[in-house]
């Protein structure tokens, strides 16, 4: 599967959300409803999930679902 639908995928299901209504171009933030804190989790999960370290301030330039997918698979 491919990186950007499995981070779809689990943030959905860590979210409530339905994969289904979610795209790569999304913003993540608004399209989860979630604050910085929540980003935070989500990337300790996302972690876990794919054998990575994603320092924390590189979430600072994440916006979407795409552009988080591009940092996790960097750090592959």
């Amino acid at each position: 599967m491919q990186t950007c639908a499995q981070l779809i995928e689990l943030a959905a299901a860590r979210f409530g959300r339905q994969a289904s209504d979610l795209a790569p171009e999304d913003d993540l933030f608004e399209a989860l409803g979630i604050d910085s804190v929540q980003a935070l989790e989500l990337l300790s999960e996302l972690e876990r999930t794919f054998g990575i370290e994603l320092p924390d301030y590189e979430l600072a330039e994440v916006r979407t679902f795409a552009d988080l997918a591009f940092k996790v698979d960097e750090r592959r």
